[in-house]
């Protein structure tokens, strides 16, 4: 185990900052403090998550309550919140909607620095969207609305996310994309991470199903792996977006790809 994760659990157990173990090294556990650390320490070493012991995970520098309900926020994923938070200015009026939006990472940070925007924070897990909804109260974020949806459906046939709100002008989603052969026994919800065989399940219905939920120019903001931007950009062309781009990461991997709707909508809503 890691020399930061053990620092960590014991910072914890002590309810101090990590930096208080250099500042006191001469601290000695109570019992009850020793018998704590060693039961965390053996939750780790069996694999479990530090966010997942801590009960916490930061995200874009503001600090999010996880559990087993939802997915670990992770470093790459801010690139989602950069590019949305770039392109579009803290003046502009802005619907946005996060679908599968677990922790509610994505939305909570996008709606930190755009407080007049509204969002939409969407997800099919009863579970995660209570996750998400503590975490926005505990941020004193007003500006988001919870909705429990599968992606932007409701069944099969009717675009609930339509009928609930104003269209939005940007979708964005880090939705499950890992293909079956590559799933590893893993103490984050598999609903979360399942992509189907290929890992495209999910994001070929969020393709399909957003050009329909955008407006006219709306953009779509899909995370994916590193090795799956060419066949969305296809995807994408497939259903008539446009200025289609892939963004690296701070890995240069690939990680995002953007997709605009055309500007006269060619689908009636259903």
């Amino acid at each position: 185990m890691e020399r930061l994760d053990t620092e960590l659990l014991l910072a914890h157990v002590l309810n101090k900052p990590r930096s208080y173990l250099y500042a006191h090294p001469e601290t000695k556990l109570s019992a009850k403090q020793q018998k704590k650390f060693t039961e965390l320490l053996t939750r780790r070493k069996n694999g479990e998550p530090i966010a997942y012991i801590l009960g916490h995970k930061e995200f874009y520098s503001l600090i999010l309550a996880v559990n087993q309900h939802v997915l670990i926020p992770r470093p790459e994923t801010e690139l989602l919140v950069d590019l949305i938070l770039n392109k579009f200015p803290a003046t502009t009026n802005i619907n946005l909607a996060d679908l599968g939006t677990g922790s509610g990472a994505i939305a909570i940070a996008i709606a930190k620095h755009r407080p007049n925007w509204q969002i939409f924070a969407i997800d099919k897990s009863r579970n995660a969207l209570k996750v998400a909804k503590n975490n926005a109260q505990n941020l004193n974020i007003k500006n988001i609305q919870f909705l429990h949806e599968d992606w932007c459906c409701r069944g099969d046939r009717q675009v609930a996310l339509n009928r609930q709100v104003t269209r939005p002008n940007i979708i964005v989603s880090n939705p499950p994309y890992i293909a079956e052969r590559d799933l590893q026994p893993s103490f984050e919800p598999n609903m979360a991470l399942a992509g189907g065989i290929d890992g495209l399940r999910h994001i070929k219905t969020i393709i399909k199903q957003a050009k329909n939920t955008l407006k006219p120019n709306g953009l779509l903001f899909l995370e994916h792996s590193f090795d799956q931007a060419k066949q969305i950009q296809n995807l994408m062309a497939k259903h008539k977006y446009t200025k289609i781009t892939t963004h690296k990461d701070l890995a240069d991997h690939d990680r995002v790809t953007v997709g605009a709707t055309l500007a006269v909508a060619l689908n009636k809503i259903v």
